[in-house]
């Protein structure tokens, strides 16, 4: 099983990045669970602060770099076309 996963920018069509499997996968858990399925959904900082208590400590030690995994994850998964953004600002995000 690899350690690495590739992850996408809606930003940078067609480029990939590969990334540690395991925050990815800690991360797009936590971030999943608190989306709403409805537009408008939570901000990213609303959605930070409730995934938090969420991430695995060995990963995250006191949330350390979740705002950079999220931003991460958050990309990827719109990318994927599996959360999208609302209209208007700030930005908002829900489960598709």
């Amino acid at each position: 099983m690899s350690d690495k996963v590739e992850v996408e920018n809606p930003n940078s069509p067609g480029r990939t990045t590969r990334v540690d499997a395991a925050k990815y996968g800690a991360m797009k858990t936590a971030l999943l669970a608190v989306l709403p399925a409805a537009a408008p959904g939570l901000t990213v900082a609303a959605a930070k602060a409730a995934l938090l208590a969420l991430l695995p400590q060995d990963l995250f030690p006191g949330g350390d770099k979740a705002g950079w995994w999220l931003k991460c994850v958050q990309l990827d998964l719109e990318a994927k076309g599996v959360i999208a953004r609302a209209a208007g600002a700030p930005v908002r995000l829900h489960r598709v």
